[in-house]
């Protein structure tokens, strides 16, 4: 199981909704839109993404890191490398 299955419906009502954001992001541009007002709102979808992503970065310390260090070894050390990975790539983004 994933460690964000009890918040499975929550992230795919956000990620349906920044799906709507990019579609009007995508409207904005094909009615020429002030490039300002186009930037804020790629700026909102970019955020809202990120949240996303911290919620599944928080469900996966919470449950496949914690999970990984009881039972200490190999596994442990490698969600820990995989999560450090991880915030590595949200840091860069």
């Amino acid at each position: 199981m994933n460690g964000y299955a009890d918040d499975k419906d929550v992230l795919l009502a956000q990620l349906r909704g920044i799906e709507g954001q990019v579609a009007d992001l995508a409207g904005m541009i094909e009615s020429d839109t002030y490039c300002i007002d186009v930037l804020t709102q790629v700026a909102t979808a970019t955020r809202a993404l990120r949240d996303v992503a911290l919620q599944l970065l928080d469900a996966h310390l919470a449950h496949c890191v914690t999970d990984a260090a009881a039972q200490g070894g190999e596994l442990a050390t490698q969600k820990v490398r995989e999560a450090n990975a991880a915030i590595a790539r949200l840091v860069k983004s």
